[in-house]
């Protein structure tokens, strides 16, 4: 490459992109950073990162170009439309794209990134905002193995891990199912709590148990705290959930793949939104049970304390 591999673009810093490109800042690594939203970009100068007013002049001469942003629908704009994401990258550079999209919008980007003679890194990641900060996050990747190589050093600030999958889409199908899991657990959740609540078991004494017993994974884990207090503020919306269902049913239905519940999963989630639950956290699928079931919040007594023999 005739540019730097060290210099680094940001592009979307928004609840995930900005604690990652935070990262990369913090270990030693300038970032030149693009967001729509002057609040966001704002942000991104407290902590460090170069502002930039236009996506142009953000990934000039910019050996790796990351991505964080919402949908098929951004990524298209960004990429391929208005934005032209790919025509400003310089020729033998990497994008590296690290949101969940369909395989399709993501082989379109591909094509494209391939005609402009740019690498491109499909890399999905699984965590929360509080794993971005920490560094832990997981990534996967599929596309140029050589590339991976080249990129992991920025890619070791924010991850703790990157498993490449393929040379093709194969990290989209990976976050899907991954995404998929995490919808379920959910929806288990939700029931298992209900559950216990109707046995008259208290809703604190539950919550310890499940996170003690063997079902209490890293994400069930994450989530106790808040539902022991009833805070479904979100890191990742039931809306947001709802979408990645839907290109998870999708994906299944191109692949010839029954997935019974993930469909199950949406339509918790349609009824979480059509009752104003959409910008509550995913584990709120909890209030869509619980009506189902006829209770209401728990009240103090149904909190309680519990004791160990």
């Amino acid at each position: 490459m005739s540019h730097s591999n060290a210099n680094v673009a940001w592009v979307g810093l928004g609840k995930l992109g900005l604690p990652m490109a935070t990262r990369i800042i913090q270990a030693g690594t300038a970032v030149q950073g693009f967001d729509l939203s002057a609040q966001r970009l704002a942000l991104a100068e407290d902590i460090g990162i170069i502002p930039h007013q236009s996506l142009a002049s953000a990934v000039a001469d910019c050996g790796l170009v990351f991505v964080s942003i919402p949908d098929d629908r951004a990524l298209i704009s960004l990429c391929l439309d208005s934005g032209e994401l790919i025509r400003h990258m310089t020729p033998g550079s990497i994008l590296i794209e690290t949101s969940t999209v369909s395989v399709e919008a993501s082989a379109r980007v591909a094509k494209a990134a391939q005609d402009h003679g740019i690498a491109y890194l499909r890399s999905p990641v699984s965590g929360n905002p509080v794993a971005a900060e920490a560094g832990t996050l997981s990534a996967m990747v599929s596309g140029p193995r050589d590339a991976l190589e080249t990129a992991k050093p920025v890619f070791d600030a924010f991850t703790k891990a990157q498993y490449w999958l393929g040379d093709e889409e194969q990290a989209r199908v990976a976050k899907l199912a991954i995404n998929l899991m995490i919808a379920v657990s959910a929806g288990m959740m939700s029931e298992a709590l209900t559950l216990a609540r109707k046995g008259n078991i208290e809703w604190d004494a539950m919550l310890e148990l499940i996170s003690d017993s063997a079902v209490g994974s890293p994400m069930v884990k994450y989530k106790v705290p808040p539902l022991s207090q009833r805070d479904f503020t979100s890191t990742f919306s039931s809306a947001q959930m709802a979408k990645d269902l839907d290109l998870i049913l999708d994906c299944a239905h191109g692949s010839g793949v029954s997935t019974p519940l993930a469909a199950q999963m949406r339509e918790a989630y349609t009824a979480l939104i059509a009752t104003g639950h959409g910008d509550d956290d995913y584990i709120a699928t909890v209030h869509h049970t619980e009506r189902l079931s006829g209770l209401g919040e728990p009240t103090p007594s149904e909190h309680g304390g519990q004791s160990h023999a």
